[in-house]
């Protein structure tokens, strides 16, 4: 048996902190790391490749609460987990990356020509993680590690960067190991400034009709119940961005569901004398591409700074949005309030006949199939499912339609990267199984971003993952080949050659069935009775609803 070393100053850390599970993949500069991996508790998720590790890492996170954690090996390992690691940074997911390095002596590009080498490794991930740290000893190891998750878990919390050289991994250590130590990050995130919220709380306490947008800062502070007491004290109508998908109760009468990309829900956020936006950044989707212009005050509340104001002027709260919400809803009780007033209307009629100016106008685009096949998929499933989205139609469907019950909605909306869905819910998977019962998760792709994760059924089958994998086969790119139609009467290089799903996924033993879209409900009876990963292969074509009236 090996003699401890670096690596084991990695893991002892990480188990310390309570990490339980690790993705990723070995490498020549981490052997020090995965040799110790073998002597601890933690278990190894092992991807078939490094972007796929980090969706994986992101996925866990958002599905169990809990931090992700990578490992990677250097250069190319690094450098192909980074558009994984995007979406985890744009998304705000907890993730602890730990990447081996070059020897030290090469570090600083004193040396060249070193396998794997990069002469700034760390700057490379700076783009995608909140910050980057470079070890240089094996006694700053720990400290690393642990500032590390504190920052991690601090909101706005994200995925940060930990490299470690070589030979450090390598070097047998006589270094204590660091014992249990409690999380250091401040999960209650930034306060807001006295003076802003006291103009918020006034600005609201007086709007006739006040309006919220709920974005993913809402879900991940923990503050649904927070947000429906303070749109019920509001009387306020509430939207949901994809990222925020499922932080307000789908059915309640001030609820507006996630229609966020359809005209008549962004005239009705217009025309709000006050719109509250938390935990977004009121960015492309969640302005419905930048054409809401309020036509009232906006009040925006998030905990990540640089967001604040950037696509609308307002009043910005720099603040957690749990922390925000519970002043808020303080302030609301302690004050009058104006009557809400939506031209005649109550705010639950209001968003009542919105919701069937929506429905209308779906009605009006010949979309049956398309309806039908996302309620078949959404009553197929239990409704404590937690569900990953690829960049797909039928993903853009479900930002609007999908109601999340008692379960999760999460989508690669962030950063938009292909591939996000399969592996992210393998991880999911693989953090909500226990020793006596697992929880089965849903991934939905379409074939074209299924081929950025096919290599990942191979993970699933050798973790026995409980995830049920949605692969809707219309022969190509069909949101760009709709994009292209549309702007230039035809597309252009949208079209794939692709394997027969089914057959591919049972040669990694995997259980598989192609079924036409009426089929769907009856494979997923038979998938969530069954053990393990399995695949279910839709060919057809769905089509995008346009967000206002054709022709």
């Amino acid at each position: 048996m090996s003699r401890r070393n670096g690596g084991d100053l990695v893991v002892e850390a990480l188990s310390g902190l309570g990490a339980r599970t690790v993705f990723g993949i070995p490498g020549q500069h981490a052997l020090g790391l995965f040799d110790a991996l073998g002597r601890s508790p933690l278990h190894f998720v092992s991807s078939r490749v490094e972007n796929n590790a980090a969706f994986a890492a992101d996925g866990f996170s958002r599905a169990t609460g809990e931090v992700g954690v990578l490992f990677l090996s250097t250069g190319p390992g690094a450098l192909t987990a980074l558009a994984g690691l995007q979406e985890a940074y744009a998304t705000a997911v907890p993730v602890v990356v730990v990447s081996s390095q070059i020897p030290a002596a090469g570090l600083g590009g004193v040396r060249k020509g070193m396998l794997h080498q990069l002469d700034d490794q760390a700057s490379a991930a700076a783009q995608v993680t909140k910050s980057q740290r470079t070890v240089r000893t094996a006694s700053s190891i720990g400290p690393a590690i642990r500032a590390a998750w504190a920052e991690a878990t601090t909101s706005p919390q994200g995925p940060v960067w930990v490299e470690v050289p070589q030979d450090l991994l390598l070097a047998e250590t006589d270094l204590p190991a660091t014992g249990s130590v409690a999380a250091t990050g401040a999960a209650e995130g930034p306060a807001p400034a006295p003076e802003l919220l006291d103009e918020a709380s006034r600005l609201l306490s007086a709007a006739g009709r006040p309006a919220i947008i709920a974005g993913g800062g809402v879900r991940r502070a923990g503050a649904e119940a927070d947000l429906l007491r303070l749109a019920e004290a509001l009387d306020a109508p509430v939207i949901c961005t994809p990222g925020g998908h499922g932080a307000f109760p789908w059915e309640h009468p001030l609820s507006l569901q996630s229609w966020i990309e359809d005209r008549h829900t962004t005239d009705l956020l217009e025309d709000a004398d006050v719109l509250l936006a938390v935990g977004t950044s009121l960015g492309e989707i969640s302005s419905n591409y930048f054409t809401l212009a309020p036509r009232g005050r906006v009040v925006q509340i998030d905990a990540e700074a640089r967001v604040l104001e950037s696509n609308y002027p307002g009043l910005g709260l720099h603040a957690d949005a749990k922390t925000a919400m519970e002043a808020l809803v303080s302030a609301a009780g302690n004050a009058p309030r104006a009557a809400s007033d939506w031209h005649g209307a109550s705010a639950a009629e209001h968003v009542a006949a919105t919701l069937e100016a929506v429905r209308a106008r779906l009605d009006a685009q010949d979309l049956g199939h398309e309806r039908d096949f996302m309620q078949a998929l959404r009553d197929g499933v239990p409704d404590s499912t937690q569900t990953f989205w690829d960049m797909t139609i039928a993903a853009y469907w479900g930002w609007s339609c999908w109601d999340a019950r008692r379960g999760e909605f999460h989508s690669g909306q962030g950063a938009g990267g292909l591939g996000y869905g399969f592996p992210a819910a393998l991880g999911a998977a693989v953090g909500l199984s226990g020793p006596d019962t697992a929880e089965r998760v849903l991934a939905v792709s379409g074939d074209g971003s299924a081929m950025y994760s096919i290599a990942e059924l191979a993970t699933a089958r050798q973790h026995d993952a409980d995830v049920t994998w949605v692969i809707i086969d219309d022969g190509g790119y069909g949101i760009l080949r709709e994009y292209m139609t549309d702007t230039f009467g035809a597309p252009t290089a949208t079209e794939l050659a692709r394997p027969d799903f089914a057959a591919l996924a049972e040669s990694f033993g995997v259980p598989a069935r192609r079924v036409a879209p009426e089929g769907i409900r009856e494979a997923l009876d038979w998938a969530w009775q069954q053990q393990g990963p399995n695949v279910i292969v839709v060919p057809t074509l769905l089509r995008m609803f346009a967000p206002t009236h054709l022709g």
